[in-house]
């Protein structure tokens, strides 16, 4: 498979960097030199300099057989008109975008991006993606990652155990079930002083660690409680900073219910203004510097059940959501870019940290992956994805039981969809074809993921689906 990724930032090098790994020919065009010239020397791609919508520099980058274009540049219309190019020009069978502005993305508009407009197969809008993905944090109030799967017949928890009422300290994995029999749960796997591993039945849970599950909707408060946590759903919410994501987020705050006391933060006067227009007068928006004591006061941050810090600057939101939190704020959530400053939010108080660009990596993968993929979330940089994919009936993976077909190291199925009933599998449980599985899949196992799920189509050319 052939693919060209236009823009060498954080999300373009990522998706650059998986899709290295499994064997795919990458070209990355970006027009500054130093990041091309990095993209280059850190994975083994090929980097272009220059400006990705310009039809000599895509030819430049082999579009002329490429299978693919994914267009992540900093520019929304230089990713449109990528897409449109190689459509036109090379005819480049598979095209995604990135496209921020709410602008392009309003519903009315939907008909620009039809073959015969601008050709583009899949946009990804992160600024709503995001919020999204923060409403589902907002409703399972006390896990740091939430994820519907399976037409929200299943959900993937990322929960702390750091309570002190947690009752599964000290329990071994498979002991589990038998302690929370009305907690059914399967525990994909654990993060333990920074490392993420596929634990073994035996493995035993600790304090500090963090672990993602799979459950059920009607399981998910049972499932919080066996890890110690009883938080309510917040009622009193401050929102830092009034861009898309801050806005789209309050926007579907207010629409779930009008009991909620919602603030709104925003450094801009201007944007500010809009913000306030935009939402009402349900809605509280404060002009000021969140950093600002008086101001975090006068939107009565020590009240708040949840500070949800979302502007376009880490630090601001880091420090915004510390100094709630010292203020008597019960939760912070904080956008954060830079994945470095990742393990540093735990010991700053800071309950669940979003990373843009993991989401707009989930979403793009999810398209490039085998057609029998239907939904995709990664879990923690390097280390894997949770899947949804389509049990296929002439792979191994329909061929016995678990325990018989031989699931690889590095995989665990933790959930069947059949007939819109969810089962939580054990080593007995058999898959059917046309079954939805939901597993946990490493990057070091993916390979032998490919070949039992039979996704080994792929690395064969199965881009010609398209």
């Amino acid at each position: 498979m052939k693919v060209v990724v236009c823009g060498a930032g954080q999300v373009g090098t990522t998706i650059a960097r998986h899709l290295a790994f499994e064997g795919a020919n990458v070209t990355v065009i970006d027009n500054d030199v130093e990041q091309a010239r990095r993209a280059a020397e850190s994975f083994d791609v090929t980097s272009v300099v220059g400006h990705a919508s310009h039809p000599a520099i895509l030819e430049q980058a082999g579009a002329q057989d490429a299978d693919m274009l994914i267009a992540v540049t900093r520019s929304d219309e230089v990713n449109m008109v990528a897409c449109q190019v190689a459509y036109s020009l090379f005819s480049v069978k598979r095209r995604v975008a990135r496209v921020r502005h709410n602008g392009y993305l309003a519903p009315i508009w939907k008909n620009l991006y039809g073959s015969d407009q601008l050709p583009i197969d899949v946009i990804i809008s992160p600024e709503l993606e995001v919020a999204n993905g923060i409403m589902q944090r907002l409703r399972t109030p006390g896990a740091f990652d939430v994820v519907a799967l399976a037409d929200r017949r299943v959900q993937l928890l990322g929960i702390h155990c750091n309570t002190g009422t947690c009752g599964a300290y000290g329990l071994r994995i498979r002991d589990l079930p038998e302690r929370f029999p009305s907690a059914p749960m399967v525990v994909l796997a654990l993060v333990r002083e920074g490392r993420a591993f596929v634990p073994a039945g035996d493995e035993v849970i600790k304090r500090g660690d963090d672990v993602f599950v799979v459950t059920t909707p009607a399981a998910l408060a049972g499932v919080m409680d066996a890890f110690g946590h009883k938080e309510k759903i917040a009622y009193r919410i401050v929102i830092v900073g009034g861009g898309n994501v801050g806005l789209n987020l309050a926007q579907q705050i207010r629409s779930r219910s009008s009991a909620t006391s919602l603030k709104v933060i925003e450094a801009s006067r201007s944007r500010a203004e809009f913000v306030a227009r935009e939402l009402g007068s349900s809605v509280v928006v404060l002009q000021g510097d969140a950093l600002d004591r008086e101001v975090l006061d006068e939107a009565n941050v020590a009240d708040a059940e949840t500070l949800v810090a979302v502007t376009n600057d880490d630090e601001t939101n880091i420090f915004a959501s510390v100094l709630a939190k010292r203020s008597g704020c019960e939760r912070a959530i904080t956008l954060v870019n830079k994945s470095s400053y990742e393990p540093l939010m735990p010991s700053l108080g800071i309950d669940v940290v979003v990373s843009p660009s993991a989401i707009t990596i989930s979403s793009i993968l999810r398209h490039v992956r085998h057609r029998s993929v239907l939904a995709l979330h990664t879990l923690r940089e390097g280390f894997g994805e949770v899947i949804e994919a389509l049990a296929q009936p002439d792979s191994r993976l329909v061929s016995g039981n678990l325990q018989e077909i031989g699931v690889p190291e590095g995989v665990r199925v933790g959930a069947v969809v059949r007939n819109g009933e969810v089962i939580l599998p054990n080593r007995h449980t058999r898959i059917e074809p046309g079954d939805r599985v939901v597993a946990l899949v490493t990057y070091t196992a993916l390979k032998a993921a490919e070949d039992l799920l039979d996704m080994k189509a792929r690395r064969a050319g199965w881009m010609r689906r398209f």
